[in-house]
């Protein structure tokens, strides 16, 4: 299973969301700080959740650490996030 994959997993797994984007945006970040040649480094998460209602943004920013924990620092070097609360409807 990809890093990206693992991350998404983990994420509807904790949060349920009703609307999840995964972006591997590694490439863009070659030649800087933890870009690894060939592994998945580098994310950005576009994330809706009715989980995240009555949530700071730090706090909705905390949820998605918390879930997708080990992940970061190894593999994960960065990760963008944009969370929404809501079910979408």
């Amino acid at each position: 299973m990809s890093t990206a994959d693992e991350l998404a997993r983990r994420l509807r797994a904790a949060l349920k969301p009703s609307d999840l984007s995964v972006l591997d945006e590694s490439a863009r970040h070659r030649g800087h700080a933890g870009y690894i040649e060939g592994v998945q480094t580098h994310f950005r998460v576009r994330i809706r959740a009715q989980a995240f209602d009555g949530m700071s943004r730090v706090a909705q920013h905390r949820a998605v650490h918390e879930a997708v924990g080990d992940l970061m620092g190894n593999p994960i070097h960065a990760l963008a996030i944009e969370a929404e609360a809501g079910d979408g409807t």
